[in-house]
């Protein structure tokens, strides 16, 4: 049974939350947690709240799911050669599988053995579509229909078009949010078959060129409000680099645009209650220096490195450049001239793991790589790394950041998107700091920055430990930005920029 606490202000609004991965049913990155995490607060708010995603092979639980709807999804009157189920999958926020197997009856989400599949678009679009003629099969009629990243574009469109005139939707708004715009999901028309809407008129903001239509270029171009996952990443959606080459996009919709921080599962991402890590610890300095000391010595031996107290530096990622990866690459080895530790946890581009992989084979005293996705072993990372390094090319928001905090781990990154929202640089504001910030996409100035925390830990070992209860001071309540998707919702506020709040820090 959902319950439901009645809203601090206003009626309670009915949510119907689109997202093609969710976590604890199916998850390949950040867009799963935020499913879970951000829908959990609106319900805990006292808001109606429904998921909606694809009936995948992978869902767990999946063997329980109850059948709700058997039906077809109708276009233009005409039925599509296509059935859909709609599965009711148990927990607090009910979650609506789009049941269609010749589109998600497949090995995974997306892409086999890092390919694509081909029909992606047509997929996609089949789901958008899906997951508003399910609203009216099921009675549920959305105030808000919240969409996440390309895969659910199409769902804004076919509000303004399809849907324009229908009395059901009559009094429901569109929002997307911006997780990632790299990805853009930009297929060929000739997968928009089903989107009829879409092939029997150009519609100019939503192509990318006369061939082909993003569905992300139609989600901004109509939702009625768009929000980024940082007040920083919102900023940056505005050029042209941080857009990825959709600048004039979210410049025309530059006062429907938001920026709030995602909040942190502090559930699973604990040290006093972690049932991954050696010791468990909290923010008060004996415990702290014990349990991370006790959780250090477990993730050396986990890794193979020597058991010493000398610094221990972090990074659980995939393998890609946005991680960063080529800019530590190349200054690696000078960094490991120094008396301290490396362990990388992480799988992904082929190029970057052999190289790597190289490094770690001529010191392996002192530079681990563990080429695997365990998250058992990223929990023991950050309970036992004393630095956490994040230097992103490009990050909307971010989570590691907010785990390291929570570990009294001190992260080290790259002043972009959410990173710079949530994380105070030592050597720009040192009373209330929570890490290290460098600004230049280059591998010397990751290396600057990796050298100046390593000063502070062998120099100074109280501020150092002043620092990580610093960081565990803060927290990033889903709840603060739940309130905040509220306020964007009613329309409360244009263009909000939401603020990150640190608690009383250590001074």
């Amino acid at each position: 049974m959902v319950t439901r606490k009645k809203p601090s202000s206003g009626k309670p609004l009915k949510i119907l939350f689109v997202a093609s991965e969710v976590e604890g049913l199916v998850k390949t990155g950040g867009l799963a947690d935020v499913a879970k995490s951000l829908t959990a607060a609106l319900n805990d708010l006292g808001h109606e709240v429904r998921i909606v995603m694809p009936f995948y092979q992978r869902i767990a639980g999946r063997e329980q799911a109850k059948l709700i709807v058997d039906t077809e999804l109708y276009v233009d009157t005409q039925p599509v050669p296509v059935e859909y189920q709609v599965k009711e999958l148990e927990g607090d926020v009910p979650v609506y599988a789009v049941d269609a197997p010749q589109y998600f009856g497949r090995a995974e989400l997306y892409a086999e053995n890092n390919q694509a599949y081909a029909d992606n678009g047509e997929r996609f679009a089949f789901f958008s579509a899906a997951a508003l003629d399910l609203c009216e099969k099921v009675g549920f009629q959305p105030d808000i229909v919240h969409c996440n990243d390309w895969h659910t574009g199409l769902v804004p469109f076919l509000l303004r078009t399809r849907y324009a005139d229908d009395v059901f939707f009559a009094d429901t708004k569109s929002v997307i949010t911006i997780h990632n715009a790299v990805f853009k999901g930009t297929f060929n028309y000739d997968q928009y078959s089903l989107i009829p809407e879409l092939i029997q008129r150009r519609y100019i903001n939503a192509e990318m060129d006369s061939a082909h239509i993003s569905m992300l270029k139609a989600g901004v171009a109509y939702a009625d409000k768009i929000n980024a996952v940082s007040p920083n990443y919102a900023s940056e959606l505005l050029t042209q680099l941080g857009s990825h080459g959709m600048a004039a996009d979210f410049q025309n919709r530059a006062s429907d645009l938001y920026g709030i921080v995602n909040g942190c599962e502090y559930a699973d991402w604990n040290p006093e209650t972690d049932s991954f890590i050696k010791q468990n610890f909290k923010a008060s300095k004996v415990s702290l220096v014990r349990g991370k000391k006790a959780c250090k010595r477990d993730l050396q031996q986990q890794v193979g490195l020597p058991v010493e107290d000398v610094p221990l530096y972090g990074m659980v990622c995939r393998l890609t450049e946005q991680k960063g990866i080529h800019y530590l690459i190349p200054i690696l080895e000078e960094f490991l001239v120094n008396e301290a530790q490396v362990v990388i946890v992480g799988t992904g581009d082929p190029k970057l793991a052999t190289a790597l992989r190289e490094i770690s084979e001529v010191h392996k005293e002192k530079f681990a790589f563990v080429e695997a996705y365990s998250n058992p072993l990223a929990h023991c990372v950050e309970a036992g790394a004393d630095f956490f390094m994040m230097p992103s090319e490009f990050e909307p928001c971010g989570l590691n950041q907010m785990y390291s905090h929570a570990y009294g781990t001190l992260p080290i990154v790259r002043a972009v998107g959410g990173l710079k929202d949530t994380v105070i640089d030592y050597d720009q504001t040192p009373q209330v700091a929570t890490g290290f910030i460098f600004e230049a996409p280059t591998p010397e100035a990751l290396l600057i920055k990796l050298q100046r925390s390593l000063l502070l830990y062998c120099q100074k070992p109280q501020e150092f430990r002043r620092l990580q209860q610093n960081a565990m001071a803060c927290k990033f309540d889903w709840k603060e930005s739940a309130q905040q998707y509220v306020s964007m919702y009613r329309g409360e506020e244009k263009g909000l920029v939401a603020s990150v709040t640190y608690p009383e820090l250590v001074v």
